[in-house]
């Protein structure tokens, strides 16, 4: 079976984000279910833009969504484990924002899985996507790599 392999940026961190696993976090399986890391991948995507002065619903005039996303899990994530969400947005290229995540157990740093989505920004009334406005491109390279 051919496994999702992804690379994660780790000169373009912009972003960390610390959680813990909630009990309604757990699946059947009993460890984080795939659709609360999906939740949290966006809540720490939502947090990594605002470090960056930009919203979802709002960036350099238009909203954006995410087109797709590629899942790399790695390891188990448990209730009350404590991990981090590390978020890396290397520059745009063409009209795609790539968000990558890596969540980590916060003691050790063992990888629990490693994300990377796409998101494209929409202007609302043609439906259709759009060039990534300079002023995002700029808050992107500003805070790149820190």
């Amino acid at each position: 079976m051919e496994r999702v392999r992804l690379e994660f940026p780790a000169a373009d961190i912009v972003h960390r984000h610390p959680l813990t696993v909630r009990v309604t976090d757990m699946n059947y399986g009993r460890h984080l279910g795939h659709d609360t890391l999906v939740s949290l991948l966006h809540e720490a995507r939502i947090q990594a833009f605002g470090a960056l002065g930009l919203t979802e619903w709002d960036m350099g005039g238009y909203p954006s969504l995410v087109a797709d996303l590629a899942v790399q899990y790695q390891s188990e994530a448990r209730w009350p484990d404590a991990l981090v969400v590390e978020t890396a947005i290397p520059p745009p290229e063409g009209r795609v924002i790539s968000v990558y995540h890596r969540v980590r157990h916060a003691e050790g740093g063992r990888p629990v899985a490693t994300a990377r989505l796409n998101v494209m920004l929409v202007d609302p009334d043609a439906g259709r996507p759009v060039a990534i406005p300079e002023d995002v491109r700029q808050a992107i390279a500003r805070t790149g790599g820190t």
